[in-house]
């Protein structure tokens, strides 16, 4: 990744900064954007701060790259288009976009309210699409090919009762990667999907979930345990219940490394195995 140029959203913390640190390691220099605010106040989990994207900058330049840090809210295009062109007049290129941001909320389809349904449709469907308008031309333009990785989840791939507005985003960011990997590949711009499941990050929030497996205990089928167990490293438990941002993080690395090249509109579950359920 020396000399290369990632752009990744949501990266104040989570699996957004796993993948700034990890592509940063990689050699690659880092543009990283989030909302930074609440959303909604049907997003009920706290959301970053502008001190926890200052921090993910911080760690990148640790790492001995150069990182461009912006608060901009990914449902604003104009926003994203003038990071893209601040990085472009900086760098000269951009090579990988990680479309990570997005927000979860709880609610049975017929129940939650309109406001519920449209800000996670809005946040995470349509806001990767305008991360991807915003993209994709300057990567065109630069003409060095590159890697799109869009962060779908495994409620991308299966149904996830209780969530259902979350699953047909993501659902929806499936047929987004597929076309963009049919349109963008003659420019030499590989696009894929990854779907990962319980990841240890704020968006789990342990009392939502409770409350609504514990009112409709069927829908406890649709989240399995995971059956691969992690092995203890370095002196350290391995964590069977949740998985660690790093570990997606890794596969995000391989994705926008020359490793992949040959893999373009493919949806890559991350989940140790809870798919094959």
């Amino acid at each position: 990744m020396e000399g290369r140029v990632a752009l990744i959203t949501g990266a104040a913390r989570g699996q957004g900064r796993a993948h700034a640190v990890r592509l940063a390691a990689d050699g690659a220099d880092i543009v990283t954007i989030d909302v930074c605010a609440p959303v909604s106040d049907s997003v009920t989990y706290p959301m970053p701060t502008p001190e926890d994207l200052a921090e993910t900058a911080r760690l990148v330049e640790a790492a001995g790259r150069k990182a461009i840090s912006r608060v901009v809210d990914i449902r604003d295009l104009a926003a994203q288009q003038q990071v893209v062109a601040d990085a472009m007049e900086q760098f000269g290129r951009l090579d990988v976009v990680v479309a990570n941001a997005g927000v979860l909320s709880w609610g049975r389809i017929w129940e939650m309210s309109e406001e519920q349904w449209d800000v996670v449709i809005d946040v995470n469907l349509n806001g990767t699409w305008r991360t991807l308008r915003a993209a994709v031309p300057a990567m065109i333009e630069a003409g060095n090919g590159g890697s799109i990785i869009v962060v779908s989840s495994s409620a991308g791939l299966k149904a996830t009762p209780g969530n259902a507005h979350y699953s047909a985003s993501k659902h929806g960011l499936v047929a987004l990667t597929n076309a963009l990997a049919l349109e963008a590949g003659e420019f030499g711009i590989r696009v894929n999907s990854i779907h990962p499941y319980s990841i240890r990050t704020p968006m789990i929030e342990p009392k939502a979930m409770g409350a609504i497996f514990s009112e409709y205990p069927g829908y406890l089928h649709s989240f399995a345990p995971m059956p691969l167990k992690p092995v203890a490293r370095e002196g350290k438990p391995g964590l069977a219940e949740f998985m660690d941002p790093a570990e997606v993080a890794e596969v995000v690395a391989w994705l926008a490394s020359d490793g992949s090249m040959a893999i373009s509109g493919s949806q890559i579950a991350v989940d140790r195995g809870v798919m094959k359920y």
